[in-house]
């Protein structure tokens, strides 16, 4: 069998997924993780906060003391093995700050453009990186409706070993 490939379900799956709850990508992380009973957390700006209010309670996210969204960022990096970062199109704004600074912590990191990937690129990859604590990152949903639908379906079916 090639190196990086996957065999039907037998699938790498961190023992944690974490983000920064914001709406879109990171919600998906952290839903995808609970759909698949996988531990979640992250860091999350003081007040739970994210465009569309507070963050529910039932994502379990600690805060940091700044309301401020790239220090959640970081701080999500730093505690992770390695970072997923889905997207549409173009890294921007906090999405392409991620990208930075996993770099700038020499965090293994892939992007995968939910246009062109499929699934299996992302399986193949957690089955080359095995990371034990995986940071989901990627725009918010005002900056794309319906990100964090397409994003959690491909979470589930890269963790469950589906081609999608």
């Amino acid at each position: 069998m090639p190196a990086g490939s996957v065999k039907d379900k037998h699938v790498f799956l961190p023992e944690r997924i974490v983000s920064g709850g914001q709406t879109g990508v990171d919600r998906a992380g952290l839903d995808a993780a609970m759909a698949l009973n996988l531990q979640h957390g992250g860091w999350c700006p003081k007040g739970r906060r994210s465009e569309d209010g507070p963050i529910p309670a039932c994502y379990e996210l600690q805060e940091m003391e700044s309301p401020a969204y790239p220090a959640r960022t970081e701080q999500n990096i730093i505690d992770s093995s390695a970072t997923v970062i889905l997207y549409l199109g173009t890294l921007k704004g906090g999405t392409q700050l991620t990208r930075h600074l996993a770099r700038r912590w020499s965090r293994p990191l892939v992007c995968l453009d939910l246009q062109t990937a499929a699934p299996l690129d992302l399986a193949a990859w957690l089955q080359d990186q095995q990371p034990q604590v995986l940071n989901v990152a990627g725009p918010r949903e005002s900056s794309h409706p319906g990100i964090g639908e397409q994003a959690f379906c491909f979470l589930v079916d890269a963790l469950c070993g589906l081609s999608g």
